[in-house]
């Protein structure tokens, strides 16, 4: 089993444990989960900006640059304009039947795409893959969170709730195993995946924290980015 793919399982857990802690009515954990997206916002982000879209357009130039734009893109598409209802965090008011089904589809082209952006991430190399990885793991919690509370808000099980979040992690899966298989994903797969990370940070976490009173996120955000840089030379310490 690739080494992509092992990380690809571990970051499928946590889907399921964010769904899990919904149905469980875990609140303690659900206050963490709102710093969490504030911390992998500002992790994501730095990922995108200094490590993919670089990487990105060095191998593929012009052509690369509108492989990411469309990235970003068809997240938008499948989360903000092809469902009628969609936010990152708890979902707390009563939402159409029918907008548990369409946010489950619109997440799992995004969660599919996370899968892309791992195994494209260890194509470049460890370090790469490590970062991505990490960046996708700190946005999964959230993401069963989203889809688990709005399962229940259409009144669905708990037993529901955890399934569309294990749904999620299956997609990363997929995602992963696709990657080498399919010729545009294997070529486009890193601008894909700087695309969709961009998107997933800035239009999608960024906007669930930031107009919310107090430091304590804004702080979480800032430690995000700055945990990257720390990683990033961890892991390059330990390879060198």
């Amino acid at each position: 089993m690739s080494a992509a793919l092992w990380y690809a399982l571990a970051a499928a857990v946590g889907n399921v444990l964010g769904g899990v802690a919904v149905a469980r009515s875990a609140r303690a954990s659900l206050r963490f989960i709102e710093g969490l997206v504030a911390f992998g916002a500002g992790f994501m982000l730095a990922v995108a900006v200094v490590e993919l879209l670089p990487e990105a357009l060095s191998r593929g130039g012009g052509e690369a640059a509108a492989v990411v734009f469309a990235g970003y893109l068809l997240v938008h598409l499948a989360q903000h304009t092809a469902i009628e209802h969609f936010h990152f965090g708890e979902e707390t008011h009563a939402v159409a039947p029918g907008a548990a089904v369409a946010a489950l589809v619109g997440l799992s082209i995004h969660t599919f795409f996370d899968g892309v952006a791992i195994a494209s991430g260890f194509a470049v190399s460890g370090e790469l893959g490590i970062l991505v990885f990490l960046a996708v793991l700190l946005h999964k919690l959230p993401e069963g969170v989203s889809i688990s509370s709005l399962q229940l808000a259409v009144g669905g099980s708990a037993r529901r709730a955890v399934g569309a979040a294990s749904v999620l992690g299956l997609a990363t899966v997929a995602g992963v195993l696709l990657t080498g298989g399919v010729a545009f994903l294997a070529a486009h797969g890193l601008a894909l995946s700087a695309g969709v990370t961009l998107y997933v940070g800035a239009s999608n976490l960024v906007p669930e924290f930031q107009a919310k009173p107090g430091w304590r996120l804004p702080l979480a955000f800032f430690g995000g980015a700055g945990m990257f840089f720390l990683t990033r030379e961890l892991l390059r310490a330990v390879a060198g």
